[in-house]
């Protein structure tokens, strides 16, 4: 049984530059802060604290990267950034990219839909391969229809 795994490309990368950007100047910052010539009084937890933010920020920007969509021949599950879920693919209208989104979807009974994020527009030619890959095992699981 063949298990394909797709995550964000790009996404990844800038998250991953912003979190080490953010966590440099709110340490450099946090540095600083007791060299002040407007007489406020910055004290090491101060300084701590504005670190600590710093790490804290970085988190949050991180969880950009932990979109994640595997599928096998018995169904798919879709991970983006707060929620999974998993769906056989008897449960799975169709798998979509409609114009203009961000990323692709699967279609569900009742008019539903979940946001599949880990396959983004800006990733291109990634993005096409994926819902392509998706695709097929989803035809596969309903038997060539």
């Amino acid at each position: 049984m063949t298990t394909i795994v797709f995550r964000p490309k790009k996404i990844r990368r800038v998250a991953w530059a912003c979190a080490v950007g953010l966590v440099v100047v709110f340490t450099v910052v946090g540095l600083l802060l007791g060299n002040t010539p407007t007489g406020v009084i910055f004290r090491t937890s101060d300084q701590v604290a504005m670190i600590v933010l710093g790490f804290l920020l970085a988190g949050g920007v991180l969880l950009l990267t932990r979109p994640r969509v595997t599928a096998d021949a018995s169904g798919v599950d879709v991970r983006n950034v707060v929620t999974s879920h998993h769906f056989e693919w008897n449960d799975v209208l169709s798998v979509s990219f409609p114009d203009g989104a961000a990323w692709a979807r699967l279609e569900l009974p009742d008019d539903e839909y979940i946001s599949v994020m880990a396959v983004q527009a800006v990733d291109r030619e990634y993005a096409v391969s994926s819902v392509r890959a998706l695709r097929e095992l989803h035809k596969a699981a309903h038997g060539q229809r």
